[in-house]
């Protein structure tokens, strides 16, 4: 089954608009509460489908065409009538995200803070930097998991303690020695983790942090006008992800722990990372393709905060120029340090 968001004014079809909160209407201007819409256009559970992960053909009950939707899709737009449709079994019942951060960030917004972004790029070349190659921009929910994880951290280790002091006419140095064991009961919430197969994991990462506080109970009406996937890994399947992304700060509270010693020396150490509860979310995400020297170099905007993410082509002659301004700089500074000391200047 299909759902689409049906205006109860005029009957056109409704997106949600990023700059008001609501859904709008783009035929007559109405504008309607998502918890409200959500309760009258969205059913609560919807029967579930086998999977066969295989592509499949829908009915767009707006303008009769097939639609066909990829297995992750789960909300999309039609390719003949451009109505937004969401693919219900596909978010309701057991398969539906538990929470949802919704767009703040509207398609003119994006366009605009993409191309300020571009401007302000010093080693991009100059005709990237007009960013009037736009090829498309698309606003997708991404799929993520949301961990809250515990870790449980006992370490072993010997230590010494070095104190030099002066009695008399003698310097005297002692040294002290310890065995050191640290217990720590560590606590991570919501560490994300991408489940799609298409977006690029270093470039999900890099969109980080997502602002927690606008996590919104999941609801339909928040998906009309956008794409959207479900998840592609069980939240199992991306532990390890997760504790991955965690390791660097369990380290650091180590390392705290055994501060105030000269040298430490770790003998043992034994990390339990467990998962206490995992969300299923979906994220706002802008693509953007850009077009430039025959090119398309792709880009992703975090939908919520408007941070950017992406590799822009670099101006070998600008790279020039900035080598060898800093080398000039650098045999100026040197040059003038040479005469402050007596030396010639040249």
């Amino acid at each position: 089954m299909v759902l689409h968001h049906k205006c109860p004014n005029c009957g056109s079809d409704m997106v949600y608009d990023a700059d008001s909160g609501k859904l709008a209407c783009p035929s007559c201007r109405a504008e309607f509460d998502v918890d409200e819409s959500a309760g009258r256009l969205a059913p609560e559970t919807e029967p579930e489908t086998p999977e066969t992960g295989e592509t499949v053909a829908w009915h767009c009950d707006n303008c009769g065409a097939d639609l066909m939707a990829l297995p992750e899709t789960a909300a999309t737009t039609c390719s003949f009538c451009g109505a937004g449709v969401v693919i219900a079994e596909r978010v309701t019942g057991t398969r539906a995200p538990h929470y949802v951060i919704p767009f703040a960030i509207s398609k003119e917004q994006a366009i605009k803070a993409f191309r300020k972004w571009c401007r302000n790029g010093l080693l991009t070349p100059r005709g990237f930097m007009t960013a009037d190659r736009i090829n498309s921009i698309t606003g997708i929910y991404v799929p993520f998991w949301l961990y809250d994880l515990n870790s449980r951290v006992k370490v072993h280790a010997t230590a010494t303690k070095v104190r030099t002091y002066r009695r008399g006419d003698y310097l005297y140095t002692e040294t002290s020695h310890y065995d050191v064991y640290r217990e720590l009961d560590l606590h991570y919430e919501k560490v994300p983790v991408d489940a799609s197969v298409k977006m690029d994991d270093a470039f999900m990462d890099r969109l980080e942090p997502y602002r927690y506080d606008g996590l919104k109970a999941f609801k339909t009406p928040y998906l009309a006008g956008f794409l959207a996937e479900k998840y592609q890994f069980t939240d199992d399947e991306l532990l390890g992800r997760a504790k991955s992304k965690i390791r660097g700060f369990v380290e650091s509270a180590i390392q705290s722990s055994l501060s105030g010693y000269t040298a430490v020396a770790r003998t043992s150490e034994d990390i339990e990372t467990r998962n206490e509860k995992s969300h299923y979310v979906l994220l706002p995400v802008w693509l953007v393709v850009y077009d430039y020297n025959n090119f398309k170099h792709n880009f992703v905007m975090n939908g919520q905060t408007g941070k950017i993410v992406g590799k822009p082509p670099l101006s070998r002659a600008k790279i020039a120029a900035w080598f060898g301004g800093v080398a000039a700089g650098t045999l100026l500074v040197m040059k003038t340090v040479s005469w402050a000391m007596g030396g010639g200047f040249l």
